[in-house]
């Protein structure tokens, strides 16, 4: 086993020490085929939960989306994302002519799955800010990928902005039903929709409903 994949299986077994990283399909089976997973954001432990709540062979295939001149600050992050997660960089800092879904249409074209936060920037509200238009063009660049919704339930206490240290508090993921953009439908309304199907899996507790498995 080489030493980035040992780092990669030492941080999932980290994560789920210090959250338990509990994953909950009960809108689509836990399957290795490519998708967008778009989730609530409240922490830089949120992607991270989700790649440590998924199993192995999906873990193989999701990329996470990691801002570069945060996660490239220093050796220790640039390793991280780059050797463990096999990030997808963007830039906050844009120029005129850098398209910023580029990377992430590069990452979708070669098959790999993504996970994004459409609100792009952490909130400290329950609820997610209004979506931004970056999944709706990616829906529309990709009819053919699967859109997962997925709600991060308590990851705020656990690296509250501002916070280096995690702190262990229980935690789960909440993966919904996938979405299509329907024909005709326009930006506004398909990431009001999006935005929905997000909150509605906040109240989704074990028991409300049958879980999926593959």
């Amino acid at each position: 086993m080489k030493l980035p994949e040992a780092a990669g299986l030492f941080l999932v077994a980290l994560a789920r020490l210090i959250t338990g990283a509990q994953g909950h399909w009960y809108g689509c089976p836990p399957k290795a085929e490519q998708r967008i997973y778009f989730a609530n954001h409240q922490s830089h432990f949120d992607g991270l939960l989700i790649w440590a709540a998924q199993p192995r062979e999906l873990r193989a295939q999701t990329r996470l989306i990691a801002a570069r001149d945060y996660w490239t600050a220093s050796p220790l992050k640039r390793w991280i994302t780059t050797d463990i997660l096999n990030a997808v960089y963007v830039s906050r800092l844009r120029t005129h002519d850098e398209d910023p879904l580029e990377p992430l249409m590069d990452a979708l074209r070669s098959g790999d799955s993504l996970v994004i936060f459409p609100e792009g920037t952490r909130g400290n509200k329950g609820a997610p800010s209004a979506f931004k238009a970056g999944l709706f063009h990616l829906a529309e660049a990709f009819p053919s990928v699967q859109l997962i919704p997925a709600w991060v339930d308590n990851v705020q206490r656990v690296m509250p902005k501002g916070e280096v240290v995690p702190v262990p508090i229980l935690c789960s993921v909440t993966f919904g039903a996938p979405l299509q953009l329907k024909p005709g439908e326009d930006k506004r309304e398909f990431l009001t929709r999006a935005r929905a199907a997000v909150i509605a899996l906040k109240d989704v507790q074990a028991g409300d409903a049958p879980a999926v498995t593959a």
